[in-house]
């Protein structure tokens, strides 16, 4: 295989600088880290022009197959009609494009109420709500924390417990996700 570095890839405005290799039968292998790249990008442009929200792309292997799942949010839910609009719009660029070189399943869904906040979008959309806090490293003897989302900045995010206002550094930080009550 050759080693050559790829600059565009066509009007969509997709395009990487890294480097990748040519099968040899005019196809690209990206990396994982490019089609995550390239497909988030396709992704934001596609689901602001259907008034959705892009929350996260994943690409993994799973018993032997591969699975392109993207997830998209709106305001008062996301319902089957939004899921298959987005998966065909998105399966049309991503066939033309032919980013990826393995077969794979194109999976569009909602994240789910539980989902993990990852996002800035996310977290401003659940300011004052009740959220659970995973940390890498315990603090007060846990790493597990219930409060409300008070604020966040670029370092750190701030809850509030029945006893006190915590600060968490971002990069301390595995996971915040709603507390949903039923």
């Amino acid at each position: 295989m050759n080693k050559t570095n790829i600059v565009n890839f066509g009007k969509s405005g997709i395009s990487h600088s890294s480097f990748v290799s040519w099968t040899g039968s005019r196809r690209w292998i990206m990396s994982k880290k490019d089609i995550l790249s390239n497909v988030k990008r396709l992704g934001e442009e596609l689901t602001n022009q259907l008034g959705y929200e892009l929350v996260d792309v994943e690409y993994l292997k799973e018993h032997g197959d591969y699975f392109l799942r993207v997830y998209i949010h709106k305001p008062g839910g996301v319902n089957l009609d939004d899921c298959q609009a987005m998966s065909e719009k998105l399966g049309e660029k991503l066939d033309e494009l032919d980013l990826i070189d393995k077969a794979y399943y194109l999976e569009v869904s909602s994240p789910g109420l539980d989902r993990p906040l990852k996002t800035d979008k996310d977290l401003d959309r659940n300011l004052g709500k009740e959220v659970e806090v995973h940390l890498y490293q315990a603090v007060d003897g846990t790493k597990r924390f219930e409060g409300n989302l008070e604020t966040y900045d670029d370092s750190a995010i701030y809850i509030r417990t029945a006893d006190r206002e915590y600060r968490f550094p971002r990069d301390g930080v595995s996971l915040v996700r709603l507390i949903i009550k039923f």
